[in-house]
């Protein structure tokens, strides 16, 4: 298989991990100096978490702050080391407030493992 197909098919195995709420899952996917950058945060380009802990943390939280969170793929893309994710998300805060919005996510690769995680979604108003 070349890089791109490695990457194509972990795409799809993270997206799955993702849906089935497993971090171990998730997590084997990640080298060990990854960094998350989330949708939202202090700084422009989202909170930040540096490490495979502090990426497991900032994924946890994700899966806290939305319990049911459910990703529909729309199509993954590969080019070179960089891969996209786009899907639509749905679920529902703990306070029961229903988010249902399309976005995507940017990694980099470094010998099969993600090294950066890059998550954009659209502000629903």
């Amino acid at each position: 298989m070349s890089d791109n197909t490695n990457i194509a098919a972990t795409l799809e195995a993270l997206l799955d991990a993702f849906n089935d709420h497993d971090l171990d899952r998730i997590m084997a996917y990640f080298a060990d100096d990854c960094v998350l950058r989330m949708p939202r945060g202090p700084h422009p380009h989202g909170a930040r978490c540096e490490g495979k802990e502090a990426v497991r943390d900032g994924l946890a939280s994700r899966f806290k702050g939305l319990p049911d969170v459910h990703y529909e793929a729309a199509g993954h893309y590969v080019c070179g080391n960089t891969g996209i994710s786009k899907w639509r998300l749905t679920g529902t805060t703990p306070e029961g407030r229903k988010i249902d919005v399309d976005g995507c996510d940017f990694y980099e690769f470094r010998n099969g493992k993600a090294i950066l995680k890059d998550a954009y979604w659209k502000i629903v108003e």
